[in-house]
């Protein structure tokens, strides 16, 4: 009975591309400081509600909203 050759693997032309490198991760400043300003944030928009600082006053309550904005934007640079 005859026997079958097998099949033949293709050559490779091209070398296989190098593995992709791991994303560095975030320092421990960057992450301390994410969540300061959010933290920060909601203390003045709850300090300025209790009336710490005299009457509610709105720009109080637009730099609070501010500063946790920046802390979430922070969080999308996060790794």
């Amino acid at each position: 009975m005859p026997k079958s050759k097998g099949r033949r693997k293709p050559k490779r032309s091209t070398p296989p591309p190098p593995p992709e490198a791991k994303p560095a991760e975030s320092p421990i400043w960057y992450v301390a400081t994410m969540f300061s300003l959010m933290g920060i944030g909601v203390l003045v928009i709850v300090l300025n509600y209790i009336g710490v600082f005299g009457d509610f006053q709105r720009p109080l309550l637009w730099s609070g909203l501010g500063t946790i904005g920046v802390g979430f934007m922070m969080t999308l640079n996060y790794r």
